[in-house]
């Protein structure tokens, strides 16, 4: 089964470190990574370096406007959620001791909504990151690059009693069962998150979604590993 048609363009922005611009189908996300000197308190005089990310979607990104969340005051709880899922989900693959004294931010920021805008970020902050790296490397900042695998992130889900791979808005939005998949190229997972949102699934689904999902992972670094330039 075929997921959508992904488009990863690096050195998308001109001033971070790392920058791409992702698209998924109808879903675009510009991803960054910006090198910072200095870490937070916990982890003073521990000689290692930490990554954190922050996530938001533009009002006018999906198909009715919201307020920005920082007119409301505050930040909403899915969020909260996808950003520290993001945080994880790079962490899990970098070696934090390569690049002591150092904070990468990555900024995620959804300019157009149809599906998977977390699984998407993911996937473009990767990329985002490792150019990052590369060029603090190139830049004597660092000797070795920190990022020990490459990282993605996909959806899958069941639909009208079906398996489908990568959902869109519409998909999820009637899918029985929901699902998205953090996993390294060597095939490792990172992190499942999994629902049924109407009817339970069966030790055979959970397995044939995991199986769709390894599929779609191991077509998206291939496209990481594979991008554009943007000039």
């Amino acid at each position: 089964m075929k997921k959508r048609k992904t488009k990863i363009t690096r050195n998308y922005l001109l001033h971070p470190a790392g920058s791409v611009l992702i698209q998924t189908g109808n879903t675009k996300v510009i991803c960054t990574a910006t090198v910072q000197e200095g870490v937070p308190p916990f982890l003073l005089n521990k000689n290692q370096g930490w990554i954190t990310a922050e996530y938001s979607m533009l009002p006018g990104a999906p198909d009715k406007r919201f307020s920005r969340e920082s007119i409301r005051g505050k930040l909403a709880g899915r969020t909260v959620e996808i950003q520290r899922l993001i945080g994880r989900s790079l962490r899990a693959v970098v070696d934090m001791n390569l690049f002591p004294g150092y904070t990468i931010m990555i900024d995620c920021d959804v300019i157009q909504a149809d599906g998977g805008t977390r699984t998407a970020a993911i996937t473009g902050a990767c990329v985002a990151l490792n150019d990052a790296f590369q060029k603090m490397q190139s830049n004597g900042l660092i000797d070795k690059n920190p990022l020990k695998v490459f990282v993605a992130a996909i959806s899958v889900g069941i639909v009208n009693g079906k398996p489908v791979l990568d959902l869109d808005y519409e998909q999820d939005s009637k899918a029985d069962v929901d699902m998205n998949i953090v996993m390294t190229e060597s095939g490792k997972f990172v992190e499942i998150q999994g629902t049924a949102e109407s009817n339970p699934f069966s030790d055979k689904e959970l397995t044939e979604l995991i199986k769709l999902a390894k599929e779609g992972i191991r077509q998206l670094i291939n496209e990481q590993k594979n991008t554009d330039f943007h000039s």
